[in-house]
């Protein structure tokens, strides 16, 4: 649907999730949208992050169930007929598919754009007070305008990447040979999910954390079941490391820990956080209050300070997730053109750590019970004792469920496993929902599977 004479004009920094979703909606409800896009669209999500990286780590866990096929009762043979000893990869058809899929995923939702009557102009945007964006020599006027500019890889004067071997998560998916030794610095989310994937690649890897676990954001039952599979399958982990250097010489690149120990190997990727991209938008100058780090403060319904500016995604530092960005744009559409619009609420977010095994989380932490900021109770249970798992070959991992005492209603999970990204969603709709253990626990689960540990953790929860 486009705008007509009397439609509302929307300007949109950023082509990412929270730029495109944003357009998707404000056409839908009859304005005129302009996207204003500079790094393609489907921004790093699609290009450089989600969508590559997953699709990296789905041939990392392709490598890891082949690996335990013989636990299963499959043997390899080669063309002698002789066992099959190794498994290797092609890591440059590896990115050369990763790369492919990244960039159809980018031309499906230019296309979707197009057709909906959304105008993309290539460029970078800036703002020239509240209702106007510069873009080269055209200006274009907008009764709203959302910044969605997204966040970049942070790197430090001491550590600065090359492109060829010390590399940032953006640059991976242009190796084309194997690394013989890969040190990762940095063990939030993004170090992880590499550490993770490169490890079942069959490459020998040295996970460099500052902190005392790996994973300090999430669960730390989950993170010590990460870490314990980790060590088991090889990866090195240095913990409370913090990283002081990263140098190369030739093929050898240094990472120098503050303590003076030095680690080597053949490549390092860097995983040291994300910088947003507000400089140089015209953000202040047009009103728009900017918080620590650069990042720009919004509230619920994605305003920022200056009137008719809304923001979205990355750039806001709220939760850096793809699909919290895509919810803020449609959030902030729906409130400027007057649809029914509901606040953002974090606690009804499902997140995933791609990670080997997964580990998903929704609602209250165990860490926030733990501090007292919400009475709960909460039940532990192995997948071990899981028939699917056990058919499976699967050891590792375990579903916990918080739950309100009295009234019994589910406020958290986590769940750690295979598919723990798909195993999340009924304990997010228990959330979102406000059931109970015991409606959880009362829905017919399908014997056997993995979601029927989900059931049977509901029903411990059980309150006579």
């Amino acid at each position: 649907m486009s705008g007509g004479p009397e439609s509302n004009k929307v300007v949109i920094l950023g082509g990412g999730p929270g730029g495109y979703e944003a357009a998707l909606v404000a056409a839908q409800l009859g304005a005129e949208v302009t996207v204003v896009d500079s790094d393609g669209i489907g921004g790093s999500a699609v290009l450089t992050d989600c969508v590559p990286s997953k699709t990296l780590i789905a041939t990392a866990e392709l490598m890891s169930e082949v690996a335990g096929a013989a636990e299963l009762g499959v043997n390899f043979r080669d063309s002698d007929g002789d066992a099959a000893t190794s498994l290797r990869v092609d890591l440059g058809r590896v990115n050369e598919r990763v790369k492919r899929l990244a960039a159809d995923q980018s031309g499906d939702i230019a296309r979707r754009l197009d057709k909906e009557g959304v105008h993309v102009v290539p460029g970078r945007g800036r703002l020239d007070g509240p209702n106007r964006v510069v873009v080269g020599d055209t200006s274009y006027d907008a009764d709203a305008v959302l910044v969605a500019t997204g966040a970049a890889p942070r790197t430090l004067p001491t550590a600065q990447p090359d492109g060829e071997r010390i590399l940032t998560w953006e640059q991976v998916y242009d190796l084309t040979e194997v690394p013989t030794e890969l040190i990762v610095v940095g063990s939030g989310v993004t170090g992880a999910e590499f550490a993770s994937a490169y490890l079942a690649l069959g490459i020998p890897v040295t996970l460099v954390s500052s902190r005392d676990r790996v994973l300090p954001g999430e669960d730390a039952d989950a993170s010590l079941v990460l870490e314990e599979v980790s060590k088991r399958r090889g990866m090195t982990v240095l913990s409370r490391s913090r990283m002081e250097s990263v140098t190369r010489d030739g093929e050898v690149v240094t990472v120098t820990l503050t303590d003076g120990r030095s680690v080597h190997g053949s490549h390092c990727i860097l995983a040291l956080g994300s910088v947003p991209n507000t400089t140089d938008v015209g953000l202040e100058e047009s009103g728009v209050i900017l918080k620590d780090g650069g990042f720009v403060n919004v509230d619920r319904v994605s305003r920022t300070s200056a009137r008719g500016v809304y923001s979205a995604g990355d750039c806001t530092g709220v939760l850096m997730l793809a699909s919290v960005a895509a919810m803020q744009g449609r959030i902030a559409m729906w409130h400027f053109l007057g649809d029914t619009v509901h606040p953002l609420d974090l606690k009804k977010v499902s997140s995933n750590v791609f990670t080997a095994p997964e580990i998903a989380t929704v609602g209250w932490s165990q860490q926030a019970v733990d501090a007292g900021e919400i009475a709960a109770e909460a039940v532990m249970l192995p997948l071990s004792g899981n028939p699917r798992a056990k058919m499976q070959g699967v050891r590792d991992g375990f579903v916990k469920l918080f739950c309100r005492p009295g009234t019994g209603i589910v406020v958290g999970g986590v769940v750690v496993g295979p598919r723990a990204s798909e195993l999340i969603h009924p304990v997010a709709i228990a959330v979102a929902e406000s059931l109970t253990a015991d409606q959880v626990a009362q829905t017919f689960t399908v014997y056997p599977s993995m979601s029927g540990s989900i059931a049977e953790a509901a029903r411990r929860l059980h309150r006579v």
